[in-house]
């Protein structure tokens, strides 16, 4: 059983630094705790006891998101339900709202926090690919002299491992700011252990944007998750796709350029098998969203990525 002395709801950052300051080596950060009594059976034997826990989701700039045609801005608070309910950040994100989708059901979308899915750092998220084809920035804060201070660093220099981030001891995730990519298609694949609140064994993001003939990838942005340490961003294979035709062939092709990356630990063989499903699909999706006709995505090609 989880057990804490004290559960804390500052509302401005400083409140939140005063309480790390007062209780140093004593307290965790939670911004939703959807993941914190997983967290807490970990060591599958005995009670855990955490002395305090320092909400930070009731901070106003945590909560706080803006989004215009080039950035998007959020909170590291903003619940994942957002994606779904706010038709501006959908458009801006367009493989977010099928990422929010998967991720468990209504009430814990509500509660949990991209913030939060970043920070704990699982190599079976779902909100961490997505960002990584974002090229998403984080902004972490701490308390220097008195004064907060922030520093930014890409998503991809945060995680360095399963559960492990650089964040520091008294530091806070504030907001991570991305591009925004209006105009594109997104897709979200993923497949788990069971059918429902299921936790990723293979997931993949990507966004897509066609030439005006509908017929070449203009851009292309891919990541996958759940087949190692961290999430993987496909840029040789965004390059492949990038430099030919949208066909059958092409995608066949860049379905198979990422199944030497899985090197998890278990059932790699079938992991391998999913990673080129879930290339062929999501990338068909993407384009279909992103404007694609029948005449480029054929019954044939539709086939294939069933």
């Amino acid at each position: 059983m989880l057990f804490c002395d004290a559960y804390q709801t500052p509302t401005t950052l400083d409140e939140a630094f005063d309480l790390i300051d007062a209780h140093r080596g004593r307290y965790r950060l939670i911004a939703g705790a959807t993941d914190l009594l997983p967290w807490a059976r970990e060591g599958r034997a005995g009670d855990v006891h955490i002395p305090t826990l320092i909400d930070v989701s009731r901070i106003p700039e945590l909560r706080a998101r803006s989004v215009n045609d080039t950035r998007v801005r959020l909170g590291a608070a903003t619940p994942i339900q957002r994606f779904l309910d706010d038709s501006a950040l959908g458009r801006a994100m367009p493989s977010m709202p099928r990422c929010a989708v998967w991720f468990a059901d209504d009430q814990l979308r509500e509660s949990a926090t991209i913030g939060g899915n970043v920070v704990n750092a699982s190599p079976a998220a779902d909100g961490t690919p997505p960002l990584f084809t974002h090229d998403a920035v984080l902004e972490l804060a701490s308390r220097r002299n008195g004064k907060v201070v922030t520093r930014k660093l890409p998503i991809a220099e945060f995680i360095t491992g399963p559960g492990k981030t650089v964040l520091e001891d008294d530091e806070i995730l504030t907001a991570i700011e991305c591009a925004a990519l209006p105009g594109y298609g997104g897709s979200f694949e993923k497949v788990g252990h069971r059918r429902s609140l299921v936790i990723s064994t293979v997931c993949l993001a990507a966004s897509v944007k066609l030439d005006a003939s509908g017929r070449n990838f203009e851009d292309v942005r891919l990541c996958i998750g759940g087949i190692g340490p961290v999430p993987d961003r496909l840029r040789d294979v965004e390059q492949f796709l990038k430099a030919g035709h949208l066909a059958a062939s092409r995608l066949e092709q860049a379905a198979e350029m990422p199944v030497s990356l899985v090197r998890s630990r278990t059932r790699q063989d079938y992991r391998r098998d999913v990673v080129r499903g879930f290339m062929l699909r999501g990338l068909f999706n993407a384009a279909q969203r992103a404007g694609a006709g029948p005449d480029v995505l054929t019954p044939e090609l539709e086939a294939a990525c069933a």
